[in-house]
């Protein structure tokens, strides 16, 4: 099942199976950024991996795994990202990397 998300109905939190995966994703509150601001960061896991998103100037996001394209939405680039992986990858399990930065290497996907 493909639902298109509404960014009014994502704007703190989603849990969701998608394709045999767990997708989960809240907004990190930080201080300095008022409740709701969209420059809050996301944190969202796929499986309970870390799946790390970006977001572009336009407002879109883009994940490392799948970043050649961008959606409206934090859910609909990790539903992307689970497109991309397929059935036999995972993500890794980096722990946290200090601001969220990208690290280059493997983009966070292993077989």
């Amino acid at each position: 099942l493909r639902r298109t998300a509404r960014p009014a109905d994502l704007a703190y939190a989603f849990d969701e199976t998608y394709r045999g995966r767990r997708i989960r994703g809240s907004r990190v509150i930080t201080a300095g950024h008022p409740v709701g601001a969209a420059a809050e960061p996301w944190h969202v896991t796929v499986d309970g991996r870390p799946l790390h998103l970006m977001r572009r100037a336009d407002g879109s996001w883009l994940s490392m795994v799948d970043h050649y394209r961008s959606y409206p939405t934090p859910l609909e680039a990790a539903r992307a990202a689970v497109d991309e992986l397929g059935p036999g990858r995972r993500l890794r399990d980096t722990g946290t990397m200090a601001g969220g930065a990208h690290t280059g290497g493997h983009h966070g996907v292993h077989a």
